[in-house]
Formats: C-alpha cells, sequence, structure tokens
C-alpha cells in the first residue's frame, strides 16, 4: 500500500487480496497489534456520519491510539482556514489523519502536503473503506473474492469504489442505472482497463431485472446523497423503477445477498422487507467496517512507522 489510502486504485490486486485476508484475521481475533500505541490520530468529518465515525474511533482506541474528532464546525476546511494550512498544521500535532469530506480534490490536497497517512473515509468520488468492509463481507459469505454483484441505482461514490475493486479482483459488476447516473466517467474507464488485465466485466445496463438475474449479490445505496438535497424530488421520479423489492429478488438466485451502505431510506431505493429480510447481510457489513478499517490503519501505519 501506499502513504495514504484515497482510492481502491491504491491497491494492486495482490494488495486488495491480502487485506482481505488480514482484515478477516483482525475479525477473528488473530492479530494483537497496537501499532498507534502513542500516536494520535486527527478525525475530520465535513459530513455527520454513524458507522464511519463510530468504527474509525473504535480502531483507533482498539489499536492503541487517540482519536481527535474534528467537525466542519470545528476547522471549516477551505473557509476559515485553506486546506493546506489545515493538513500542514495537523501534521505537526498528529500521527495519521482520517478525513470524511465532500470533494475528492481535499483528500488529494491533504496527500500533497503531509508525509503522514490520510485514510479517505468519504468523499464525493470514493469510498473506499467501506468497500473493503463489503468485500470481507461477501467473501465470508460466498468464499469467493471473485464476486458476481448487480449494483441497483446512482452510480455514485460507493458504486465506483464496488466497480473498482470488483474489476481489480476479476469478478462482475453490473450496474443498472438511468441514462445520465453512470458512475464516474474516468473512474469507468480505470476499471475496464483493469478488467483487461484481471478478466473482470463491467457492465453498464438500464434494467434492474436483467442485471439481478445471474447475481449472487445485490447492492444498493440512497438516490440522493448528502449534498444533493436539492435533487432529492427530481431523483425519486428518475429512480422510481429501480427500487430493491420482494420482486426484484425473486428474479435473483435463490442464495443472493442484499447489500446497502446505509443509512437507507426505508420505501425509497430498498424496501423495509428486504432491508430487514433473510437477503439482507447489512449488519454484517456494518460490522465489518470496523475489522476491515483496523486492517487498513495497521498496513498504512506499519509502514510509515
Amino acid at each position: 500500500m501506499k502513504k495514504d489510502f484515497l482510492s481502491i486504485l491504491d491497491l494492486t490486486q495482490e494488495e486488495a487480496l491480502e487485506l482481505l485476508d488480514f482484515s478477516l484475521k483482525v475479525k477473528k481475533g488473530k492479530v494483537n497489534d497496537r501499532v498507534l500505541e502513542g500516536k494520535v490520530v486527527a478525525l475530520i468529518f465535513e459530513k455527520p456520519s454513524l458507522r464511519t465515525r463510530v468504527t474509525f474511533e473504535r480502531a483507533v482506541y482498539d489499536l492503541g491510539g487517540k482519536p481527535i474528532y474534528l467537525s466542519n464546525n470545528d476547522i471549516k476546511l477551505g473557509q476559515r482556514e485553506s486546506v493546506r494550512d489545515v493538513s500542514r498544521n495537523l501534521e505537526k500535532w498528529v500521527d495519521g489523519i482520517v478525513a470524511r469530506v465532500f470533494s475528492h480534490a481535499t483528500l488529494i490536497e491533504m496527500s500533497k502536503n503531509v508525509k503522514i497517512p490520510v485514510i479517505n473515509a468519504l468523499s464525493d468520488l470514493e469510498h473506499p473503506c467501506q468497500i473493503v468492509g463489503d468485500f470481507l463481507t461477501m467473501m465470508e459469505k460466498s468464499g469467493k473474492t471473485k464476486i458476481n454483484l448487480a449494483f441497483i441505482g446512482d452510480g455514485n461514490n460507493v458504486a465506483n469504489s464496488i466497480m473498482l475493486m470488483t474489476a481489480l479482483l476479476g469478478g462482475k459488476f453490473t450496474i443498472a442505472c438511468p441514462e445520465g447516473y453512470e458512475p464516474e466517467k474516468n473512474l469507468y474507464l480505470a476499471a475496464q482497463e483493469l478488467a483487461e488485465k484481471t478478466g473482470a466485466q463491467i457492465k453498464i445496463i438500464r434494467d434492474p431485472k436483467e442485471a439481478v438475474i445471474d447475481a449472487d449479490f445485490i447492492y444498493t445505496d440512497v438516490w440522493a446523497s448528502m449534498g444533493q438535497e436539492e435533487e432529492a424530488e427530481k431523483r425519486r421520479q428518475v429512480f422510481k423503477t429501480y427500487k430493491v423489492d420482494s420482486a426484484l429478488l425473486k428474479l435473483a438466485p435463490s442464495h443472493v445477498g442484499v447489500l446497502h451502505c446505509l443509512p437507507a431510506h426505508r420505501g425509497e431505493e430498498i424496501t423495509d422487507e428486504v432491508l430487514d429480510g433473510p437477503h439482507s447481510i447489512v449488519l454484517d457489513q456494518a460490522e465489518n467496517r470496523l475489522h476491515s478499517e483496523k486492517a487498513i490503519i495497521i498496513k498504512l501505519f506499519r509502514r510509515m512507522y
């Protein structure tokens, strides 16, 4: 792994497989590592969070460190002070930065200006830590890392990272989305380039029913993410046929697992009966965020320190 973890593209296939295997060992209690003993990690959160904040704070504590939580109101990145100045000041006091930000450019700017590790806890472009936990979950359920996954809905940051990881590991990724809501173009091209090397299949289609026919896993996310509130009503109309409900599940294989990174807008992109039903593995996803984030921190900090 590089100094930072900003994107799935920061991993080689070998590193991704090693990280998943290591995450599983962390979960099973086979790793006793206090890599953060005597160290402090800044947690910068421009967006509110439940899973990301709690799991990263717990991960830092469990690894021997101390987290310092900084909300958007505390530092106002790029407003009260430039990203460059905030980052360079933090480098004098802390040993690493975990940042949940609106713009991916903020993470790149941080990375350029500090020598300590920077971890992407979410940006508008990618959500790589989420996806490592998701693949740990799917690997546990299926025994495979070459996943056949159907993503239903918006080609957002989560879809981008899932697409890249599937391409990296040689699986099959099919996203069913309305025209104009595809994954980010450059990342799609990067995924296709990876697929040529790994044998992965990356497809964009319009019909959710077609997408789920042979899927081992179905993934969905909210139709309007934080920062897109003004588009919410328009998106409800555009995505109204992209709901993961029991009728859609009946078209998928009987063993299909359903994922959602949460929080969910129940009744919109996913129904209660699916989210709370026997095919749902969303709580396993949530738990695995903790284990995969510990693994990421250990890998990065052992490299740096």
